[in-house]
């Protein structure tokens, strides 16, 4: 039974987006609020205000998609299609594309108009945007580099938890191509993630290096989480939701444990309101900030984890935990009006290290939480990713 409380949520953000469809358009807002308000991303290197650049634009699309399969307007319908163009244009102009997040982009905006609609522009562009992820990938380590050029002497041999959700796109352009080298590129670099990136007491690491000479495992790290060895809540969520949609496709039982891992790990360390603080290693007394971005994550991850697990404690637990996390997302992290905020989540945080979107609204975090409305509301949705 669908609680009141996510059905008036669902229509509150409704609201929210069809607001800001005027103040966006066909263009594009900041990664995360300023003071609780998006404004038209910000205009640099040479990209102008609105642009369609870094790695989260396709949130944007991906919510006007998520507005559409809820309500069956063409309003959404149309505003979703808008952007197929500018995605297009970035793919052949392989703009910005030195990232794994490859994936987030043409996942949101390219695959989901072709599932849709069956629009033959957003497949083809899709598809190459799956061959521009497969330059990243390094087969002596199995591995798709996380960022920058392949020859960044930093950056070479390392990956990180967020490119678990990259993969569905490449097990998707095998189903539509019938090459199987996309999905054995993803499933081998799942299967990498899973063995290095958790560690033994099931926390993960944020990012991790191997040695590209000799395929040899280095080191794990963190970027945005507190410490090397602390548990980045976003991280984890990734986790929880990306080694099960990795399942989905492969049927790899090791994905599956790997998700139920993770899961009872972040369960466990969420403080009395289900939202977690930025980092797992804080809890209730804490000055820190929550990030409420990990939270729309995991419950969309929970939901999905639910459908492979038969009947028990552990099935009951996850389905349990979503509902009182989204809950609590519904009741104490949302505007209270759009004069407050044109976001639909507050208090999410991008990189506390840096200083960087701190107790803010997020592009990912308005998406994933939309993204859990919908999977409330239809528990029949068919999942993007």
């Amino acid at each position: 039974m669908i609680s009141v409380n996510v059905s008036t949520a669902s229509q509150n953000a409704l609201e929210t987006i069809r607001q800001n469809l005027v103040t966006f358009a066909d263009h594009y807002p900041n990664d995360t609020t300023t003071s609780n308000v998006y404004a038209l991303r910000r205009a640099q290197n040479g990209f102008g205000e609105g642009a369609n650049y870094g790695w989260t634009t396709s949130f944007w699309p991906g919510v006007l998609w998520l507005a559409y399969d809820l309500t069956g307007e063409d309003t959404y319908l149309c505003a979703a299609q808008e952007h197929i163009q500018s995605f297009i244009q970035r793919i052949e102009g392989k703009i910005d594309l030195d990232t794994h997040d490859i994936g987030f982009l043409y996942t949101l905006s390219c695959v989901v108009p072709w599932r849709i609609t069956a629009n033959i522009q957003a497949k083809h562009a899709a598809l190459k945007a799956a061959e521009q992820l497969m330059t990243r990938y390094i087969d002596k380590i199995g591995v798709f580099q996380a960022w920058g050029k392949l020859d960044n002497p930093e950056l070479r041999g390392n990956t990180i938890i967020d490119s678990l959700m990259n993969m569905p796109m490449l097990y998707w352009a095998s189903e539509i191509t019938g090459e199987s080298r996309f999905a054995q590129a993803a499933h081998r670099h799942t299967t990498r993630v899973a063995e290095n990136i958790i560690r033994p007491n099931n926390t993960t690491y944020h990012s991790f290096y191997w040695d590209v000479e000799t395929g040899v495992p280095l080191r794990g790290s963190t970027v945005q989480g507190f410490a090397d060895d602390s548990c980045w809540a976003r991280g984890q969520a990734w986790a929880i939701y990306g080694f099960t949609l990795n399942y989905r496709y492969t049927s790899d039982e090791s994905f599956l444990d790997a998700a139920q891992r993770c899961a009872d790990y972040f369960l466990d360390h969420l403080p009395a309101d289900h939202v977690p603080y930025w980092d797992l290693v804080f809890t209730d007394g804490s000055a820190e900030e929550r990030d409420s971005s990990a939270a729309a994550i995991a419950v969309c991850g929970l939901i999905e984890l639910v459908h492979y697990l038969s009947e028990g404690d552990r099935q009951r637990r996850y389905q349990t935990a979503a509902e009182a996390i989204l809950s609590s997302l519904v009741a104490n992290y949302t505007p209270r009006n759009l004069s407050e905020s044109n976001a639909l989540l507050l208090h999410s945080v991008y990189d506390k290290p840096k200083a960087i979107g701190v107790d803010e609204g997020s592009l990912w975090g308005d998406y994933y939480y939309m993204e859990a409305l919908t999977r409330t509301l239809k528990p029949d949705w068919k999942v993007y990713w």
